[in-house]
Parts: C-alpha cells; sequence; structure tokens
C-alpha cells in the first residue's frame, strides 16, 4: 500500500509525515520547503503478530508494511505549472490513496500561504486544482476515444461512455471517484490513472491542546467533516506536535502519554486502520518458528490467490489451506490443541480468506 501525503504548504504535512515515518523530512516554515518527495516504508502496527511471536519465539518477524511518500506542497494554479504544480501531480499519480492533511490549528508563529486558516478553503484549493488536472487529461483522452470508435472496436465505445461520465462530474467540480462504475468500466477508470480517483482520507492537522477534545466541540474539524461527509470520505483528527513528541517515547511513557490524554492509540494506528478499510484490504497471518509474517490482501481474496502472495509457486500448485481463525488459537494456546479442539480446518480453492486467519498453505509444484 502507496500513501500520497498532500496539502498546502504549512498546515504541517511533512510534520506529520515525519512523525508516522521517523524518516525525517524536513519541516521548516516556508512553502517547498519539500521539493522531491520523500518516502518512509512503515511496519503496519499488528497486536495479533506481537502475540504470535510470544507463541512461537520465531527467527524472523515481518509486519505487512505501508509506503508513504510526502508531495510537495501545493498552491493554486499548480494545473497550470504554479510552485511544483506538474512535479506534485505526476507524484499522486503513482499512489494507492491520498491522506490530504488540512490545517485546523491557529498559530501566529506559523504562515499560512493564504493569510488565514480556513480548512474548507483549503480543501477546495488542492480538489479544484486536482480537478482541473484531471480535466485536461479526460479532454484529451475523449477525443482519441470519440475519433477511435470509426474503427469499430467496442473498448472505444465504453471509454468514450467512460470518460463522459467522468467529464460532467468534473465540470461540476466533483472528483472522478463521486462517480458510480460497473466492473468493466472501473477497469477503464483504473487505466486512466486519475488524479481524482484516488480514494482520500481527510487529516486535521489540530493543536496540541485540541486533540483531546471531542470532535464536535472544535469548530473547525467540524466544517471539514460537514464537507468530507458530503463526499463519503472519512476524517482523522490527528495532531502532528503530539505524534512528533510520541516518537520520543519509549513504549511504557508512550502509553501513558495516549491515556493522559484520552487516546486508545497513536495516529499512525488510527491511520492504518482508516487506510486499509479505505482500500477494502486486510491482513492473513502465518506462524512458526522460522517466521512470523502478516500478508496483506483485498478483502474478497479466495485461498490461491493469497498464497499467491508468499510466492506464484503456491499458486500455481494449490492443493489446500490449513486455517484456524486468530482469536481461536490464542484461546486452546497452541496450535496442537486448536487441532485436538476441532478449530483448525482443511479449505480449498473457493474458501475466500479472512482478517485475522492463520493460514498453512499446502502446495505442490
Amino acid at each position: 500500500m502507496k500513501l500520497g501525503v498532500i496539502g498546502l504548504p504549512n498546515v504541517g504535512k511533512s510534520t506529520l509525515f515525519n512523525a508516522l515515518t521517523k524518516a525525517g523530512a524536513a519541516s521548516e516554515n516556508y512553502p517547498f520547503c519539500t521539493i522531491e518527495p520523500n518516502v518512509g516504508i512503515v511496519p503496519v502496527p499488528d497486536k495479533r503478530l506481537d502475540v504470535l511471536a510470544e507463541m512461537y519465539n520465531p527467527k524472523k518477524y515481518t509486519p505487512a508494511t505501508i509506503e508513504f511518500v510526502d508531495i510537495a506542497g501545493l498552491v493554486k494554479g499548480a494545473h497550470l505549472g504554479e510552485g511544483l504544480g506538474n512535479k506534485f501531480l505526476s507524484h499522486i499519480r503513482e499512489v494507492d490513496a491520498t491522506v490530504h492533511v488540512v490545517r485546523c490549528f491557529e498559530d501566529t508563529n506559523v504562515t499560512h500561504v493564504d493569510g488565514s486558516v480556513d480548512p474548507v478553503r483549503d480543501l477546495e484549493t488542492i480538489s479544484l486544482e486536482l480537478i482541473f488536472a484531471d480535466m485536461e487529461t479526460v479532454d484529451k483522452r475523449l477525443d482519441k476515444a470519440v475519433k477511435m470508435q470509426k474503427t469499430g472496436d467496442k473498448k472505444y465505445k465504453l471509454e468514450a461512455d467512460v470518460l463522459t461520465k467522468i467529464k460532467a462530474a468534473l465540470d461540476s467540480g466533483k472528483p472522478a471517484r463521486s462517480v458510480s462504475f460497473d466492473e468493466a468500466e472501473q477497469e477503464v477508470v483504473h487505466d486512466l490513472f486519475l488524479l481524482t480517483s484516488k480514494p482520500v482520507i481527510y487529516a486535521a492537522n489540530v493543536s496540541e491542546e485540541d486533540v483531546s477534545k471531542p470532535e464536535d466541540s472544535l469548530p473547525l474539524v467540524k466544517r471539514l467533516k460537514e464537507v468530507a461527509e458530503k463526499e463519503g470520505a472519512d476524517v482523522l483528527v490527528v495532531s502532528a506536535k503530539v505524534e512528533s513528541e510520541l516518537n520520543q517515547l519509549d513504549a511504557e511513557e508512550r502509553a501513558m502519554f495516549l491515556e493522559e490524554l484520552g487516546l486508545k492509540s497513536g495516529g499512525l494506528e488510527r491511520l492504518v486502520e482508516k487506510s486499509y478499510k479505505l482500500l477494502g484490504l486486510i491482513s492473513y497471518l502465518t506462524a512458526g518458528e522460522k517466521e512470523v509474517r502478516a500478508w496483506t490482501i483485498e478483502k474478497g481474496t479466495k485461498a490461491p490467490q493469497a498464497a499467491g502472495k508468499i510466492h506464484s509457486d503456491f499458486e500455481r500448485g494449490f492443493i489446500r489451506a490449513e486455517i484456524v481463525a486468530y482469536d481461536d488459537l490464542i484461546a486452546s494456546g497452541s496450535m496442537a490443541k486448536a487441532k485436538e479442539a476441532g478449530l483448525v480446518r482443511q479449505e480449498g480453492k473457493e474458501y475466500v480468506i479472512q482478517d485475522g486467519d492463520v493460514v498453512l498453505f499446502k502446495f505442490n509444484v
């Protein structure tokens, strides 16, 4: 999973990226501090793996990972090349989803490119730049598809129909992701690499003082959530400053600090949870003395294809999958006891892998 962290200059984007990834990207108080995208690969926090590691004492511990890309701050006119416009937009095309950091804190020491703090205006500034950039792409592709329809190839008729639907949405100021598509149309959309077709999570960056307050009591956050709800997007309320402080603490101090703030978990854990949900992802687990590991797959993946995540031979020579639910395994205390209790199942090619399944694949090539 590859997430692009986007936002206007000086909204706390790079500070949050640093806090989540500990990558040490520059985060100074001036526009375009980030020019080339910084990349941080982060292990996905998963307490289930920690418990399995205690049970098996493996030689290797391998969590799933997320790649965060900190993309240069955007300004009005980016689609025309303003600021770092075109470079910024090309980096967004490469990610699976975007984390759009929106400033929801007042601080006279941190300048704002538009002179005042207004999360809805900031959100709309970036949304419109992405829409304008997509308009250009769609217009070019639509002209070509219409001309190619003369060949009689049905794929160009489908492409033209899809592009016409998207164009109507963009012209009315709505992102491509607001349009419903069937399976065949979705394949066309995927190949377009549109900026506004990317799923988005809005990260409301609040002050250290506000992070423990009820979200509905924060006027700036409330306004942002109202806009996000209209487009079916999720909002993560987080304080980049608090996340930076959490990074300096050991596990015990971190837990105490979170408890003081009234937070159940840190920003990374909450962002991972929302990202998995947004992209329809789950994790299955493999466990043994050699290694405990988490594997990320799309929800609805059948056993052979999930096995292919480990190695193509596993999918090609798939025989069956030996499966126990994580909770059943832990409650039993060991795989042997889970088998004795009849909790370990033998599943075939049609079995759909569930989140938290502990799996051993049987294959023959």
